[in-house]
């Protein structure tokens, strides 16, 4: 094809905030019965949720005729967590003290709220991701295989993401990946996120079929873990970057 007859490339929906330029992610759901508004936990984008039947033009209108409160909501998310010696890291819902000799092994070690590991002090967020990440591993290889043999299917495939959009997704080929941020909040709203994604392996929708199996499958409160995330996500986000 000639170069003139070409289609310019679509350019992504965007809004202006406080001198940055953030996409807009529209998002159709089939039980959505209004548009709602939001910003990504992390402040990297919007998102706007309609339903199925809703145009993108009046999505990026509602958007954009909000700018103020999502300057406000931009501005309010909270600065980049230190990660050090003597601060803090959410584990599974608590604290850990980070406790660094440089003499110490390296490897992360737990003793009751202090986590002690050693090294160089230059490369100790790194190792204190890759053991949060490693622990994630093996709690969220728990929880698959607990939901799993309560819903049916065989355990699939999991991998760990660092996702901006989403905490949990089910592939078309049943390939389930689980944010490692997660092994920050406390089990409860880990395991909701796991449960949701098996229930997707047998209703790949969010159908009142899905909706039906997730509350047979997650023991725990699950209006109580979506308020935990919807209120406490963006300081998951602050750490690690």
């Amino acid at each position: 094809m000639l170069d003139w007859l070409k289609r310019p490339p679509r350019e992504e929906p965007a809004i202006e905030l406080a001198g940055q330029r953030l996409p807009i992610a529209i998002r159709r759901l089939a039980h959505a019965r209004r548009m709602t508004l939001r910003l990504a936990p992390d402040g990297s984008e919007v998102r706007v949720s309609i339903p199925q039947w809703g145009r993108t033009a009046e999505a990026l209108a509602f958007a954009r005729s909000r700018a103020d409160w999502l300057a406000r909501q931009l501005a309010a998310l909270p600065a980049p967590a230190p990660v050090g010696p003597g601060e803090r890291l959410p584990y599974r819902g608590q604290w850990l003290t980070v406790a660094h000799s440089a003499d110490a092994p390296r490897r992360p070690r737990r003793e009751g709220d202090v986590l002690r590991l050693g090294g160089p002090a230059a490369a100790l967020p790194a190792r204190l991701r890759r053991w949060l990440e490693a622990e994630a591993q093996a709690l969220c290889t728990e929880d698959l295989a607990h939901y799993c043999a309560r819903a049916g299917p065989p355990v699939p495939k999991l991998a760990l993401s660092n996702a901006r959009r989403r905490w949990g997704s089910c592939g078309p080929d049943g390939a389930i990946r689980i944010n490692w941020r997660l092994v920050m909040a406390p089990d409860f709203v880990r395991r909701s996120v796991v449960a949701h994604e098996v229930a997707h392996l047998v209703h790949f929708d969010h159908s009142p079929r899905f909706h039906a199996l997730l509350d047979e499958l997650f023991d725990g409160d699950l209006p109580a873990a979506n308020a935990w995330l919807k209120r406490e996500s963006r300081h998951l986000y602050a750490l690690f970057g």
